[in-house]
């Protein structure tokens, strides 16, 4: 199993992940990092253990809200889906008419050339 070698805080881990996953931790790690930095800048030197704790929670937000507007999306798609099968089956009705009033139209046509003809031969 591969390590990487993460630092949060200053201080350097050692961590293990599965086989490819090394830079995605590495990753990972760094975007945390970043939010303990963000706070150490913000609130100054208010231990580690509270630092880790507040980076903790803000990584926790954003992932609570990443999934409130994933379901918010959802919800959205699925209302897209609705309104394309209402499309959808307002358009067979309109081809079923327009093809009716073809056939209709056609059959009107057919008849009056019947009469033009009959006129013209005299029938």
């Amino acid at each position: 199993m591969p390590e990487v070698n993460v630092e949060i805080n200053g201080r350097k881990f050692r961590m293990a992940c599965e086989d490819g996953q090394e830079e995605h931790l590495a990753t990972l790690a760094r975007e945390f990092n970043a939010h303990v930095e963000q706070f150490k800048g913000s609130f100054g030197e208010i231990g580690d253990n509270r630092l880790t704790v507040m980076a903790g929670i803000a990584v926790l937000d954003e992932l609570a809200e990443a999934k409130r507007r994933i379901e918010q999306l959802r919800g959205e798609v699925d209302q897209v889906v609705q309104e394309k099968a209402l499309v959808e089956s307002r358009a067979r009705a309109l081809a079923a008419r327009f093809t009716k009033n073809m056939a209709e139209t056609a059959r009107k046509i057919e008849a009056v050339a019947v009469v033009i003809d009959e006129t013209a031969t005299g029938k």
